[in-house]
Parts: C-alpha cells; structure tokens; sequence
C-alpha cells in the first residue's frame, strides 16, 4: 500500500484559495488555518485567512490575521488597505485614519484610494 505524501502548507493555501473562491468559506478557512499551522510565515495565507474572516463577518479575528499579514509583508499595501476597511467596517475611523497616513509613505495611490472610498482625510 502507497503512502501519501504529506501536503505542505503550499497545497493547503491553495485549496484554501480554491475553497474561498467557491463560497466554501469554513472549509477555506480551515485550509488557510492547516497552512499556517505549517508555516506560519506564509503570508499569503494569513491575507487570505484574515479575507475569509471578513466575509463571515469576523471582524475581530480579521484583524488580529491581517495585523499579522502587515508584520510579515510591511511594505505591500494589500493587508494595509484591508484592515483599513475593517476598522471602518468596526466604526474605527481613526484606526483607518493611522492606516492611510502609515500607506502615503509608500503607497500613496492607495492611500488615496481609501480616502475616496472611506470619505476619510488622514
């Protein structure tokens, strides 16, 4: 009898990205949690857990995987703007507000992006 390779946390992302993109949202976040219980540096994983977590409403368990994501990829604007829009989501402005003047560093497309769409000066 064959044995069955052991997946690594690459595999699981990916059918954790899969699961999320089919509305399969427990079960992708399940894969997404399975993929950093392998590495938990994997940053695209933590940016796909803390997206999962926002569609199921989690806000606060959202932030504490996007606020991870930002720690591992400090200078992509993707987690940034997430956990931008899930402060306001959270009737946080003025944690939204730290978020858009931290991306006018280095991002300030997207910076401006946030003010559009939040109606929020930074």
């Amino acid at each position: 009898m064959a044995a069955h390779p052991s997946r690594s946390a690459a595999d699981w992302f990916n059918l954790a990205f899969t699961l999320e993109s089919a509305s399969r949202l427990p079960e992708a976040e399940a894969a997404f949690r399975r993929a950093l219980e392998i590495d938990e540096k994997l940053d695209r994983a933590r940016y796909g857990l803390g997206l999962t977590l926002i569609q199921q409403g989690r806000y606060d368990d959202a932030v504490a995987a996007l606020k991870r994501n930002t720690e591992l990829q400090p200078m992509s604007p993707y987690g940034w703007y997430q956990l931008a829009r899930v402060h306001i989501d959270r009737q946080q402005p003025d944690e939204a507000r730290k978020i858009i003047r931290h991306l006018k560093g280095f991002e300030p497309k997207v910076a401006a992006q946030l003010e559009r769409e939040t109606g929020l000066a930074a």
